[in-house]
């Protein structure tokens, strides 16, 4: 009988200890999967303003697009190896203007000038057609970004090296991380053909160079024609066909309100279209050669409005007012 006991209890022993290694087993896959549920690409998005599962991973990974940050410029002295009718995206600073050829932006995305007289970050996203320039001082820091691999909406993630919070490029917002909800302020750029700047800055400007530190062919697309094509890469949560998805349009933000002016709608109206919104009176002068189009108010001063696809500008304004020509 002793036996037997002893036989039973070690069977019990055994059980218990079976038990115990397979709940703790259960734990730590639970753990496992809900670290997983709650990091992409190494950030941490417990704090996520935006829905998780809506934050898309784009296929390079971390830095996989590497963003620019210690850019050189140069004098447009026909070195460069752009077209007349090659796109720049184009900021005038205090210092003079600079040129950022969309040849580099499609492989980078990001430029950093942090030893210029004005702070700034050049970004832009392919996908959405869209090329913001911020100012990246918040609450005293200067900030610098990097390509985070994310998506939302379609759209750049980028996150800062200092605090590593994600932000919606089109929102200007972090949405995630210890900056979360902090907002960035939108600086006016332009959209224009290399030699419409060249011939608007009259020597009083400087070019982002080549030489970037990395080997790209700057003269190719890695997106062929996705600018003409109907086909969107990555899910949105909004969506409306009154427009062919990769339509431009001139959006803003004012006071509460979004309007977009559809590139369509503005070359029906040639020269200088008056309107407003959020209270503010606003005039946009569209230029059917880039295409692009610029929004200014009453003193003729450029606000910061974003070029961008239908499509983005829809799925993050689905609210949007629209200028119509009729």
């Amino acid at each position: 009988m002793d036996a037997r006991n002893q036989w039973l209890r070690r069977l019990s022993v055994r059980a218990g200890l079976w038990r115990w290694s397979w709940s703790l087993g259960l734990c730590l896959m639970l753990g496992a999967s809900w670290t997983l549920a709650v990091q992409k690409n190494g950030f941490d998005l417990e704090s996520a303003l935006i829905p998780i599962e809506q934050i898309m991973r784009g296929g390079p990974p971390r830095d996989g697009i590497p963003a620019i940050q210690q850019p050189r410029f140069e004098q447009p002295d026909g070195s460069q190896p752009w077209q007349p009718n090659d796109l720049m995206l184009t900021f005038d600073g205090t210092d003079g203007s600079r040129a950022f050829p969309i040849g580099i932006l499609n492989w980078h995305e990001i430029v950093n000038l942090r030893n210029q007289a004005q702070p700034l970050v050049i970004t832009f996203c392919p996908l959405c057609g869209t090329g913001i320039g911020f100012d990246p001082v918040v609450d005293g820091q200067h900030l610098t970004f990097g390509v985070s691999g994310l998506l939302y909406n379609s759209d750049l993630l980028m996150y800062d090296h200092q605090t590593e919070s994600l932000w919606s490029q089109i929102e200007g917002r972090a949405v995630s991380g210890p900056l979360a909800g902090k907002e960035l302020q939108h600086v006016p750029v332009r959209h224009e053909r290399w030699q419409a700047w060249q011939a608007r800055v009259d020597g009083n400007g400087e070019v982002l160079s080549t030489d970037t530190g990395y080997r790209r062919d700057y003269r190719k697309s890695p997106y062929g024609n996705y600018d003409q094509s109907e086909r969107i890469y990555f899910p949105v949560t909004q969506t409306s066909r009154k427009y062919h998805p990769k339509t431009w349009v001139l959006g803003w933000r004012h006071n509460g309100e979004t309007k977009a002016w559809p590139f369509p709608e503005l070359a029906e109206h040639p020269g200088v279209v008056r309107d407003s919104i959020g209270g503010k009176a606003v005039t946009v002068h569209y230029d059917p050669d880039t295409p692009s189009a610029e929004l200014r108010d009453a003193d003729g001063s450029l606000l910061p409005a974003t070029r961008a696809f239908w499509f983005a500008w829809y799925t993050f304004h689905p609210e949007t007012a629209i200028f119509e020509s009729n």
